[in-house]
């Protein structure tokens, strides 16, 4: 909820793209952060997202130069990791969400829908990750099945009756 949040914060000031965010500045990004409730890391992370914003555009350009440059989904995901704070769990949710959008975004599915999609028996894995992860995280992890959605399709739950 809280990245959620945060990013909606984000879009509400206009720091979107990587230009906008070197110009709003480190102080505006923390206020930004804050704002969004994300208070912990968010000295941190203000200059984490300076610095990939800054290599970003000196490097690329924009965000889609990295997807043109890249020859295949790992070499796209190396890419992507070349960026300071950026690691494989990162890069596999950006990814995730620009499947079908990028030729090379493909990432493996995570193990967290992996694991409902065997509970549910779902073989397209791929094609509803989203939906997946979102059930494990907001049920699953929770213990709530009882009000879960899905849970009358649930092997989980057929297998403890």
């Amino acid at each position: 909820e809280v990245a959620k949040k945060t990013y909606r914060r984000f879009q509400e000031e206009g720091l979107v793209t990587p230009k906008a965010i070197l110009e709003a500045g480190w102080d505006r990004l923390v206020e930004v952060l804050d704002s969004g409730g994300y208070v912990r890391y968010d000295f941190s992370t203000a200059s984490n997202l300076l610095d990939v914003s800054k290599a970003l555009l000196e490097k690329y350009g924009n965000l889609e130069r990295v997807h043109e440059k890249s020859r295949s989904p790992e070499h796209l995901e190396r890419l992507l990791e070349e960026f300071k704070g950026i690691g494989p769990v990162g890069v596999n949710i950006f990814l995730r969400e620009l499947r079908g959008i990028w030729r090379n975004a493909d990432p493996k599915p995570s193990s967290l829908a992996v694991e409902v999609a065997r509970r549910l028996r779902v073989k397209d894995v791929k094609g509803v990750e989203s939906q997946l992860v979102r059930i494990n995280l907001e049920f699953c992890k929770k213990g709530a099945c009882k009000i879960c959605p899905v849970s009358e399709v649930c092997f989980r739950k057929v297998k403890k009756r």
